[in-house]
């Protein structure tokens, strides 16, 4: 991780809200024989006794699942927009380019789950995507027959996170005339770069207080 104080959070608080935020991660381990292996799936979050978990389901019998049997040390990255920044756009245009982004690494141990949790883990997953409850793909509402066959091909687990660390680097290090510029030009720009310019806009008075 580039990990440099001025791109840091200071609110723990609002680091936790952005990976609730972006739950779609890249889950990442390492197999009996070193080799790394990852897939994305969405995350639900829980807190329990002072410690954060994150849970989901992954496929049976793939490299993750045979993975993560011999080697519980998992990591999962939360990551949001991001997007390019010329230096063209700085009040000294004589620098290196870069790329603004943010992202959260959350380290843990991986442990799987009983069949009876995967039941109520997808009920709990299902309800809280859906956010519908009279939505008819609700975990309840589908066919007995298919929830069985459908459970049979995957298995629940829990991480309990051990360390998290993050980096939103979003133009904080430059001169205010720079800021102000990189946020015009990105501001003007496609969907990625109207996001980052969001977030960096929501934080300009931190920034750079008066």
């Amino acid at each position: 991780m580039y990990n440099l104080p001025y791109y840091k959070e200071k609110d723990g608080d609002k680091v936790l809200a952005f990976i609730k935020e972006h739950p779609f991660a890249m889950l990442i381990g390492v197999d009996a024989e070193q080799k790394p292996v990852a897939t994305q799936i969405p995350f639900l979050f829980v807190e329990k006794e002072g410690h954060l978990y994150l849970r989901g389901h992954i496929m049976k019998g793939n490299d993750h699942h045979k993975a993560f049997m011999d080697n519980q040390q998992v990591l999962a990255v939360f990551t949001g927009p991001h997007t390019y920044v010329s230096a063209s756009w700085y009040a000294n245009k004589q620098q290196a380019s870069t790329w603004n982004y943010m992202a959260v690494h959350a380290k843990g141990e991986l442990s799987f789950l009983e069949d009876n949790e995967l039941l109520k883990m997808l009920d709990e997953l299902t309800s809280f995507y859906e956010n519908d409850p009279s939505s008819p793909s609700l975990y309840k509402e589908l066919p007995e027959e298919y929830v069985m066959r459908l459970t049979k091909a995957i298995v629940a687990f829990e991480i309990k996170v051990t360390a998290i660390d993050h980096v939103f680097k979003l133009s904080q290090n430059r001169d205010k005339q720079s800021f102000e510029n990189i946020l015009e030009k990105l501001e003007g720009g496609d969907y990625e770069s109207k996001a980052v310019a969001g977030e960096m806009r929501k934080r300009k008075d931190q920034f750079f207080p008066v």
